[in-house]
């Protein structure tokens, strides 16, 4: 999927409220065929179990939790 397509993706799941914070690094991301766990360490860097992130390294549920905790830093105190 391209970038372009993969961002507005991601903006549609944030819109729409499909982006739940589960705990401090954890968030749930309710997609189009299932719901998603991403996780984001400390420096930034994003995992999430769907099959498009396990085969590609990316998908929009890590870049909806991207955009949002870019809008949004994380707080550590």
């Amino acid at each position: 999927m391209p970038m372009d397509r993969m961002i507005e993706k991601a903006e549609k799941l944030l819109k729409r409220g499909r982006v739940e914070q589960m705990d401090f690094d954890r968030y749930n991301v309710i997609g189009d065929h299932g719901t998603y766990t991403v996780v984001r360490t400390i420096d930034g860097k994003v995992a999430c179990n769907c099959p498009g992130f396990r085969g590609k390294g990316r998908c929009s549920h890590a870049t909806a939790v991207i955009i949002l905790t870019t809008k949004f830093p994380l707080n550590p105190t």
